[in-house]
């Protein structure tokens, strides 16, 4: 089974459903040729969409595995993402600290730079990383409409935004922002009270969702609250015939009415083959349900 196709956006460019992330790619311990086997495996699996920024370091590994196979480029969607300014990006001074900066100069040196580290021609969808406090929303839409008409980027987006903060910066862009990829897991639902899923419907976007195993902490039962969840996750395994429960998270998961795009973390093609069968599980109500109660710790009211 191979992963399904979607739009983030009404009538736009199309990814896969399930997403191949990239965060901690330089502590795979793989080489060139190990990374393009796993860009290949992935693919293969319907896995066309690949999530990066420049904040990872992700970029320049997956690009020298990319240089050596570069018709698969075709085969893909590139995401990355700029805006948070680790001190080692340029000449900050001995005494300057992490920030985000979403200036113009910043975003478009971001760009340039991860072009070349990808080894690619375009970007197919751009995040701001982080809300900047300082961030000037005009500023940023007027840039967006020059790496746009340059050809270098074809979509935009946010990651970690507030629904004001989307909203902001949405009015003051021409462009449609697709995509704000947030945190989410049966482990931390914060984004089902913070608006951004029903503003995703609303504004007819697919949010993208990162951490969606809690960065581990529900397959290794890391506390009580883990532990409740599993729980839970494992009796629906049973009862939906999933053959792990990490096909059961994505499941509930995907389960959101708001068009959701989860990322994959694993290096282990496996796992990445387990997760890519989520897609067949649709869990019911009252499953779904069963699972935000023993992450809740207490029934609906």
């Amino acid at each position: 089974m191979t992963v399904s196709r979607a739009s983030m956006a009404e009538d736009g460019f199309e990814f896969s459903r399930l997403i191949a992330g990239f965060w901690r790619l330089k502590d795979w311990g793989m080489n060139d040729q190990e990374v393009l086997a796993f860009i290949e495996q992935c693919l293969e699996l319907g896995i066309t969409t690949m999530d990066h920024a420049m904040v990872y370091r992700s970029e320049e590994p997956f690009g020298r595995a990319l240089a050596l196979k570069p018709e698969l480029r075709d085969r893909m969607e590139i995401v990355t993402k700029c805006g948070i300014r680790p001190v080692g990006f340029g000449k900050l001074g001995a005494k300057a600290v992490n920030h985000y900066d979403s200036s113009p100069k910043h975003i478009v040196a971001s760009v340039e730079q991860s072009l070349r580290d990808l080894k690619t021609q375009y970007i197919d969808l751009l995040l701001i990383h982080r809300p900047d406090y300082l961030m000037e929303m005009e500023e940023i839409a007027e840039v967006f409409d020059r790496l746009e008409s340059s050809g270098k980027v074809r979509n935009f987006g946010v990651s970690n935004f507030t629904t004001h903060q989307f909203a902001a910066l949405q009015q003051a862009c021409d462009h449609k922002l697709i995509t704000n990829q947030v945190e989410f897991s049966p482990y931390n639902m914060g984004a089902l009270d913070s608006g951004v899923f029903e503003q995703a419907q609303a504004y007819g976007t697919g949010p993208m969702l990162w951490s969606c195993l809690a960065a581990g902490q529900l397959m290794t039962g890391a506390d009580e609250k883990a532990k409740r969840i599993m729980t839970a996750v494992n009796i629906v395994k049973e009862e939906v015939g999933a053959s792990c429960a990490e096909q059961v998270i994505y499941a509930w998961v995907l389960g959101l009415p708001c068009n959701p795009f989860p990322l994959l973390g694993s290096s282990k093609i496996e796992r990445i083959r387990q997760a890519a069968s989520s897609e067949q599980y649709a869990l019911t109500r009252e499953q779904w349900y069963r699972i935000w109660e023993a992450s809740n710790g207490a029934a609906v009211p």
